[in-house]
């Protein structure tokens, strides 16, 4: 049996982080296993062990890069977009998307993760930094903090509601109703 090198092991923790992700957001943490997880790279469960102490720990890993992952694709949304508010304009449009709300494994981290965070408490304070930090991108305060628990209020009442009117109702309502905090002031974006 060949061992792996360092870089190989690097790597394929990367990579387990990201399924671990993905999959979480997917199917709730309390539903995959570790054994999901590296079946899902090709892996053994075998050689989790030696990346990481517990699945709490992978957990709190791939929440963390999550949440690092969307805010730096949000900081270079600002640069592509040409300014702060036509990215928020442009994350407000796929944000309330029927795509974004039919694939949670690739999109919101705290939408993603809340449920699952609720229940497991252990898990709240890389969460709440990651929800700080995103709401940060969007507006300094209260105004970014309210902006973002619509956004997340919103995605994850759509996605109770997929396969219904009220869905896409809700997608609607939301993206309109975030829309005129903007347009008012709220948040202030800049």
């Amino acid at each position: 049996m060949s061992r792996v090198s360092q870089a190989e092991a690097k790597a394929n923790r990367e990579r387990v982080v990201a399924a671990a992700s993905r999959l979480f957001r997917e199917e709730g943490m309390a539903k995959v296993g570790i054994a999901d997880v590296m079946k899902s790279i090709g892996l053994t469960q075998g050689g989790f062990y030696k990346q990481f102490a517990s699945k709490a720990a992978l957990v709190d890993e791939a929440a963390a890069k999550a949440f690092a992952d969307n805010l730096h694709d949000l900081v270079a949304l600002d640069h592509e977009a040409g300014g702060h508010q036509a990215a928020w304009q442009s994350l407000l449009d796929s944000y309330f998307s029927v795509e974004h709300r039919d694939n949670p494994g690739t999109g919101c981290p705290a939408a993603g993760f809340a449920g699952d965070v609720a229940r497991e408490p252990e898990h709240r304070e890389t969460y709440a930094k990651g929800v700080q930090e995103l709401a940060g991108w969007i507006a300094p305060g209260d105004a970014g903090l309210a902006a973002y628990a619509t956004l997340v209020g919103g995605i994850l009442l759509a996605r109770a509601t997929a396969g219904t009117p009220l869905s896409e109702q809700i997608l609607q309502a939301a993206h309109a109703a975030v829309a005129r905090a903007a347009d008012s002031g709220q948040p202030e974006t800049g």
